[in-house]
């Protein structure tokens, strides 16, 4: 099942990606792809309706983020080793973890703003794991029980913010739009295997990023397990398990995002994502 939030921002609907490609309006039987909406009780529910008997979403509606109500955006650094290969680190004895603000996440379509005074936006694909079910000390065999859903992740990062200005990655990975989400959530019952998906990203029609999941260092139902030490994870909240290599920190020369341009991004089974590039200037018009 593939299910989605449309609308204006702020005004987001839920709804169902249908068999033939169509958007379906499921609001006459949830609220929002949101916490209590995410177990796995009320997902069965969902997936018993009949796409058909539910209206079709206007042509042209915007996508919005496919999770709605996210309490903790946390993301995994380094966790594939061709891309800590290529930024010249270690592989990481544990996983490093850090976060993306709430106020980051958009929709998987809308525009990425550089942030004034940024040399160094950078762009980073990677699989989104969302928490249906919440706990602490989750054991990893049991840990795939918790997950709702998979998504593309656009972890938009500025590099000068991350690593030149002193203090933990935070402030260069949490500016606005830095967080895009979507199209879809995607039911585990759809995705074989997470750990051995295509993901791949485009910048202007070149393309950087190509790579896999399967060189993930630090699998899913460790990284549910892992972080559950340290916090309790909550229906809702999203898990960004790290990016291949491609990134444009690690070109040489390095390459950088400029307004103007698109990126276009997506991971095997899970959609695309498109983006403008635009700067904070004009985002006030």
């Amino acid at each position: 099942m593939k299910l989605l939030r449309f609308g204006p921002v702020g005004q987001e609907k839920p709804g169902m990606l249908d068999a033939n490609g169509t958007l379906r309006d499921l609001s006459a039987h949830i609220d929002d792809l949101r916490g209590e909406a995410l177990s796995q009780e009320r997902l069965a529910e969902l997936a018993r309706i009949d796409p058909a008997s539910l209206p079709e979403v206007p042509a042209g509606a915007r996508i919005g983020p496919c999770v709605a109500g996210v309490g903790k955006f946390i993301c995994i650094g380094l966790n594939y080793s061709d891309h800590a290969a290529e930024t010249g680190a270690e592989v990481p004895a544990e996983p490093v973890i850090f976060n993306k603000w709430t106020s980051a996440i958009c929709g998987p379509n809308d525009d990425v703003i550089i942030p004034r005074g940024s040399q160094k936006t950078d762009w980073e694909v990677e699989l989104g794991v969302i928490i249906g079910k919440g706990g602490r000390y989750i054991d990893e065999s049991n840990a795939m029980a918790h997950v709702a859903g998979f998504c593309v992740v656009n972890d938009v990062s500025e590099r000068e913010y991350q690593l030149e200005r002193c203090g933990s990655w935070d402030k260069g990975k949490g500016c606005d739009t830095f967080g895009p989400l979507g199209p879809w959530l995607v039911t585990p019952d759809e995705i074989d295997d997470p750990h051995s998906l295509g993901m791949w990203l485009e910048v202007d029609g070149k393309r950087y990023q190509d790579g896999s999941t399967d060189t993930m260092v630090y699998q899913v139902p460790f990284l549910i397990s892992y972080l559950s030490r340290f916090m309790s994870l909550q229906p809702g909240d999203v898990i960004s398990t790290g990016t291949p290599p491609g990134v444009g920190m690690g070109q040489k020369p390095q390459v950088y995002l400029k307004p103007g341009q698109r990126m276009r991004l997506g991971i095997d089974g899970l959609g695309e994502q498109e983006q403008r590039v635009i700067n904070d200037e004009e985002r006030e018009r």
